[in-house]
């Protein structure tokens, strides 16, 4: 073998190893984001089984709530299914915007439920349902918690395939961009408590 034959294999040898590299550079970041999402799934499922604990609760004091009751159940329901098919699917961007949208539902149904707690001074005193608002409400800051942590895994993977030489590997490998989780609070979850000092 002559000198140039030694310089041509030692190239296709460099350029090997750093494709190996860079795929499984790859490959642990999706992992991480995927581990990151499965954090996520874990505190769903906590909140999915106390919004029935918290419905039940409720069902005496509020008789005539039932519609309310009933779309807090709906709402719940609906979020189960797209929390599914988001944890078969993490990142996908169908899975990710429809968990977003259920959860954003979950988020309002709730919220006219816990609004219609405060006409009701005994429920509010009510030590079980105290309880299972303060988890409710402990859950919903791990969620938050966990979805920061799986959209900044997410920049993380999106960023390096994007990259170069990343991307040319990322798309000979079919690695696909990962969608963020958007926040599910709506309009008026967002908006700023109003402080009255009258």
């Amino acid at each position: 073998m002559s000198v140039g034959d030694w310089i041509f294999l030692a190239i296709v040898v460099a350029v090997g190893l750093l494709a190996i590299a860079i795929y499984n550079r790859l490959v642990v970041l999706r992992n991480r984001f995927k581990n990151a999402f499965a954090q996520i799934d874990v505190q769903l499922k906590r909140r999915y089984d106390l919004i029935p604990n918290l419905v039940e609760s409720v069902k005496g004091y509020l008789q005539h709530e039932r519609g309310t009751l009933e779309a807090v159940m709906q709402a719940r329901g609906n979020a189960v299914s797209a929390a599914q098919r988001a944890a078969a699917l993490p990142g996908e961007p169908a899975a990710m915007q429809g968990l977003a949208q259920a959860e954003g539902a979950l988020g309002g149904a709730l919220g006219r439920l816990l609004a219609v707690f405060e006409a009701y001074p005994d429920l509010k005193a009510n030590q079980s349902i105290m309880v299972l608002q303060e988890e409710l409400s402990s859950t919903e800051n791990k969620i938050a918690f966990a979805r920061q942590a799986y959209n900044d895994s997410v920049m993380q993977y999106n960023s390096r395939r994007e990259s170069f030489p990343d991307n040319v590997c990322a798309g000979l490998f079919g690695f696909a961009a990962a969608e963020l989780l958007q926040a599910t609070e709506s309009a008026e979850q967002r908006s700023a408590p109003k402080v009255s000092f009258r």
